[in-house]
């Protein structure tokens, strides 16, 4: 795929680069005026192409919902741009102040080209999104030299990360400062260089592989919660354009091509009027009020909403904020600064809206879209989005008080005995058994985990866990590996140790195989497999409450720490994997707070369940380290020698090298001692259910307690 001008130089991998040289999508691509059913998502996209001060959009939502096909058509339906001729940054005329290759002469040739759609691969390493030294310059002719990176190419267009879920912390937090600030700075490898990045970020992910943090969460200035339609007829529709499209992609394009053209004007129109907007004081405080009733942390939501509500009334062709804007505004720039901890679901209560808000001033006319007047849409994304269009997800997720800070639980005491009437498990451990009857507790807050980790050095995905050979941390040495950020003093003394100038000025002469590349150590995440006894012993007074209680608290840690997380459950007479290795902590805290307790203890079960989902995932990812967290009191009743079989599995799992800690629940005056046993035969550290809120205490896996003697 070439560049847009044929008069200005590309030099941006055609891979990462969707440029078409006139209006209209390129080939394959879906036209942004035909997706249905996405009203909001198209909003959220079209309002901060109108006004990139808004922050960007994060869109959130399940497979097969359209928001990859909307985010590249949206870069076909966006202005042409006038550029310099061979800037590498794609200023406009008379704006290239700072540029690295400016100052431009004002009477410099200019030419046009469509708007950039510039995709941040996943894998993308730092010095490729923000630019670095050119190593073929500063090797070949010893000239210090700035690579551009993929913010450089997305200069004035979209740069969209697919899976943003999934790029390392570190990249998302340098791709939204450079949307935030308009400007990229790299300081590295001897250069110090500062250009344009003035980006529309724009990033999706399916919440089942897993969330952003909320720092990043917050970075983001609208998001948006997609969800497939349920309507029989727009599910049609969908259906119907999308084969029509595949049949014949010229001839569907050129049918939306006159709402293409609109669309493209009235952004074009919306952008020259954004800053005759004017806000008043009255909307202003309207705002303020609004985000203080949400109760959002800190300031930028105020003033996304307060960008955003201007944005929308250019777009709507107004020169003063309405409520209307306003409450356009803050349901996409809230319900994600709503959340208190990675448990809370996104969203917003729009009858609370709509009372903060007031409901003195009626809502505008909506302004006819470009479609209109044509063929039917079952969905017209390009009408004012101010009044009763609905979200296609989760807008009507209730109002919820957070915890400011979580709570720290006291050690489990006798309040954890089975109290009169409730019974005591029999088999091997000498008690009678507990009804078979299965029954649900609910779980307190989580609290602050202490660390585990894995020991010894791994090489798995960046993370928070457990140390690591990364992509990212200190350096600790050298390769000759092929990847990796160029190691400049060892390649240098590799060059020096060959005893031999290049030439007569007496310059050092580096040869490709002289090039070193630097080893790092930082942390990695893990795998945790949690392995939580529901069975009956389980059900004693307040102790599943505990239980879940702990098991909620190691999942807000492997949130935290970036980790994949597992649940294997085992209860009767068979074990089960409730929930398969994924990023999403939200659905591993979903099954275990519905998760049913009762009936005897299949502990070998359990344990073997875990053996073979470990073993699965290690052939999927050989270097993710996985820590296996059994939860049990260490009983075992089910089947025939159900403590020899359990110990012959665990012993197994040691043998495997399978890292693994014994939380252990039982409690009260008189104790078996079984799960430290457990521990035992797993060669697992075993830490007592009260002793995991210990914050202060460093890892459990990296100063072992003793396993001989009962907890």
């Amino acid at each position: 795929m070439r560049d847009g001008s044929n008069d200005v130089p590309n030099d941006v991998p055609n891979d990462v680069l969707n440029d078409p040289d006139q209006h209209g999508s390129p080939p394959g691509t879906f036209p942004f005026s035909a997706v249905v059913g996405s009203d909001d998502l198209a909003l959220a996209l079209v309002l901060t192409a109108v006004s990139p001060e808004v922050g960007g959009v994060l869109v959130r939502g399940e497979k097969g919902t359209a928001k990859s096909t909307m985010v590249r058509g949206l870069a076909a339906v966006l202005p042409r741009q006038q550029v310099v001729a061979g800037c590498r940054f794609g200023c406009a005329p008379g704006d290239g102040a700072g540029c690295p290759d400016g100052p431009h002469d004002p009477d410099a040739a200019a030419g046009t080209r469509a708007a950039r759609l510039v995709e941040l691969p996943i894998g993308a390493t730092e010095d490729r999104v923000v630019g670095s030294l050119d190593l073929e310059r500063a090797l070949g002719r010893g000239e210090t030299a700035y690579q551009p990176g993929l913010l450089a190419a997305a200069n004035r267009g979209i740069l969209y990360v697919d899976e943003v879920n999934l790029l390392h912390d570190h990249l998302v937090d340098l791709l939204l400062d450079a949307a935030a600030m308009g400007r990229n700075t790299v300081e590295r490898d001897g250069v110090s260089v500062s250009h344009a990045a003035r980006i529309v970020l724009v990033g999706t992910m399916n919440p089942e592989e897993g969330e952003l943090r909320p720092q990043l969460l917050d970075r983001f200035g609208l998001t948006v919660e997609v969800a497939a339609p349920r309507e029989p007829a727009l599910r049609a529709e969908v259906v119907r354009r999308r084969l029509a499209f595949d049949a014949s992609p010229a001839a569907f394009a050129a049918r939306f091509e006159d709402d293409q053209e609109a669309l493209r004007g009235r952004i074009a129109a919306a952008r020259s009027r954004v800053g005759a907007v004017t806000l008043t004081d009255e909307m202003l405080t309207r705002i303020a009020v609004v985000c203080a009733g949400f109760e959002v942390d800190g300031l930028r939501a105020d003033i996304v909403t307060a960008r955003a509500a201007v944005a929308h009334a250019a777009w709507s062709g107004r020169t003063v904020v309405t409520v209307a804007d306003v409450r356009a505004a803050a349901r996409l720039a809230l319900p994600h600064r709503r959340r208190r901890n990675p448990f809370d679901s996104p969203g917003i209560d729009e009858d609370l809206l709509d009372e903060l808000l007031g409901a003195d001033e009626p809502d505008p006319e909506p302004d006819p879209g470009p479609g209109d007047g044509g063929e039917p849409e079952p969905s017209d994304h390009d009408h004012d989005h101010d009044g009763e269009a609905q979200p296609g997800s989760s807008s009507e997720t209730a109002r919820t008080d957070g915890q400011e800070s979580p709570r720290q639980p006291e050690p489990q005491h006798a309040e954890l005995e089975p109290g009169p009437g409730e019974g005591r498990e029999g088999g091997e451990g000498g008690e009678s058994e507990v009804p078979a009857a299965s029954t649900v507790s609910a779980a307190d807050e989580p609290y602050r985990a202490k660390l585990l980790r894995a020991k010894g050095i791994g090489q798995g995905d960046p993370g928070r866990r457990s140390a690591a050979l990364t992509s990212t941390g200190r350096r600790v040495g050298s390769t000759t590996a092929r990847t990796g950020p160029v190691h400049v003093p060892a390649t240098i003394r590799a060059a020096a140790g060959r005893g031999a100038t290049g030439d007569r000025s007496g310059r050092l002469r580096v040869l490709p195989g002289d090039l070193r590349r630097s080893v790092l150590q930082g942390r990695e995440s893990n795998l945790v497999l949690l392995c939580v006894d529901a069975s009956g012993s389980m059900a004693a007074r307040k102790r599943m409450e505990a239980v879940k209680s702990a098991v909620l608290s190691l999942l807000l840690d492997a949130y935290q720490r970036r980790d994949k997380v597992g649940l294997v459950t085992f209860r009767g007479s068979d074990a089960e994997l409730t929930l398969p290795p994924t990023g999403s902590v939200d659905i591993a805290a979903r099954r275990l707070r519905d998760l049913p307790h009762g009936g005897r203890t299949p502990l070998a079960e359990g344990l073997g369940t875990a053996f073979d989902t470990l073993r699965v995932e290690r052939l999927r990812d050989p270097n993710r380290r996985a820590l296996l967290v059994v939860v049990t009191d260490g009983r075992a009743t089910s089947g025939a020698d159900a403590l020899g079989r359990a110990a012959r599995v665990a012993t197994r799992l040691r043998g495997e090298g399978v890292e693994s800690v014994v939380l252990d629940c039982e409690s009260g005056r008189f104790r078996m001692g079984l799960a430290a046993r457990l521990a035992e035969h797993l060669g697992a550290e075993h830490l007592p259910v009260g002793e995991l809120a210990a914050s202060a205490i460093v890892g459990a896996a990296r100063t072992p307690r003793p396993t001989g003697r009962a907890a």
